[in-house]
């Protein structure tokens, strides 16, 4: 029978292998007793297995509150840190993504003998990656549909992010379009509050994209935010395309994977993936998810676009993370048509393209700027034009310094943000 791996880094009070045994009988067909109906054969059929373990430190004080040594410890014990593998069979759940969740992430995380524990890696046959919905889009659609190739989707974001009324928003998606952008997306924080619902909203965004589409040619996408309960979400999502609206978003945590699931079943849109709130489930190193397992759920549930914050971003995520992150959707699971495009953010600006560019290797990624466009001294046209110039400066190979003698926008950028950066 196939088998589902997953990697976890534990710290424990108890011996690493009876903590991993902890947690495979707890995912699996185990008690913390022995009972006559666990048989061997349903163990042998059911039960998880521990494939590795590889220790790496021990330290004097854990990570985390709750956990309790075994009987017979010493009085002040340690703490041992482990990498631990261990493999599930396929048949506990089927092919069911939102029990997926259950058996690789349950109760696991709140078993005493563990001070720590973290999911790090997530593999799955490909049979079970093959039967999920997976990315409509991805990398080439979204491309296509833009027709933008070889060089980066250069975005940005509402500004405010919350109070502007539905004319308003408008009037910003008509300068961001004249400036030149490939994408806009509205804010996490408004989704379809009394003073911009998404049918209001929608109906004054499409207008002057579809002019400008009309007047240039170029296709613009706008990621209307329809976060809200199943019906609500899919009620929206006919709005928008009713309106003619061409990208949804929603906040993955939110709507849940049932809830992107069943918007990828319903609708033939792109769907942007915000991760808001993704700190709690990764600040603490010894706790939660890392984003190469995390986004890997999500993109088999359907999004095309994950956002995976930016280099010398404004929260705490280091930009090391950030590019292993983005890497790790580039990289497919089961195929090379379950890849989406990751979405760099967070303080962006011309500033970090060469260094963006030299770490992913590639210009398969969305750039995101708010501040980084509609905070130009010269206006949102010439924030637009410096990001274009800072990627062509990449690309080529051209310092940005160098770059910037013949390009005023971007010399502009350089001494506003840099004094920001």
């Amino acid at each position: 029978m196939s088998r589902i791996r997953a990697t976890y880094r534990i710290e424990t009070p108890d011996e690493p292998e009876h903590a991993a045994e902890a947690i495979a009988n707890e995912q699996s067909s185990g008690t913390f007793v022995e009972v006559s109906t666990e048989t061997d054969g349903l163990a042998e059929r059911h039960g998880a297995t521990v494939e590795s373990i590889t220790e790496l430190e021990v330290v004097d004080e854990p990570s985390l509150p709750g956990s309790a040594p075994p009987a017979g410890a010493a009085e002040s014990p340690t703490y041992t840190r482990a990498e631990v593998d261990l493999s599930y069979p396929v048949g506990n759940i089927g092919t069911s993504l939102q029990n997926l969740m259950t058996l690789i992430a349950g109760n696991l995380f709140v078993l005493k003998e563990l001070s720590g524990v973290r999911l790090v890696d997530l593999s799955l046959p490909e049979e079970f990656a093959a039967a999920q919905p997976g990315p409509q889009f991805g990398i080439e659609g979204t491309r296509e549909l833009l027709g933008v190739q070889d060089r980066p989707i250069i975005g940005s974001i509402i500004k405010p992010s919350v109070g502007l009324s539905p004319e308003e928003t408008g009037d910003v998606v008509e300068t961001l379009v004249e400036a030149g952008v490939d994408f806009i997306k509205d804010d996490e924080l408004i989704a379809s509050p009394p003073y911009s619902r998404v049918e209001d909203r929608i109906a004054e965004v499409i207008d002057p994209i579809r002019r400008h589409e009309a007047e240039t040619g170029k296709r613009v996408l706008y990621a209307c935010n329809v976060t809200g309960d199943v019906d609500e979400m899919l009620e929206r999502h006919d709005a928008v395309k009713e309106a003619g609206g061409n990208c949804l978003m929603v906040s993955l945590r939110s709507v849940g994977l049932a809830g992107v699931q069943k918007l990828r079943e319903e609708s033939d849109l792109p769907i942007h993936g915000h991760r808001n709130g993704w700190g709690a489930l990764s600040r603490c190193p010894q706790l939660g998810f890392s984003y190469e397992a995390w986004q890997k759920l999500w993109r088999l549930a359907g999004v095309d676009h994950l956002h995976v914050s930016g280099i010398r971003n404004k929260f705490t995520e280091s930009d090391e993370s950030v590019v292993s992150s983005a890497i790790e959707c580039q990289t497919p699971i089961a195929s090379d048509d379950d890849t989406v495009m990751p979405v760099f953010s967070s303080a962006q600006w011309a500033g970090q393209a060469h260094d963006t560019y030299e770490s992913v290797g590639n210009t398969d990624l969305m750039y995101l700027a708010g501040g980084g466009i509609h905070g130009h001294p010269d206006g949102p046209r010439a924030g637009v034009a410096h990001l274009k110039q800072g990627w062509e400066a990449a690309m080529k190979g051209v310092p940005l310094d160098e770059y910037a003698e013949t390009h005023d926008e971007l010399r502009t950028a350089i001494e506003y943000y840099g004094d920001h950066d």
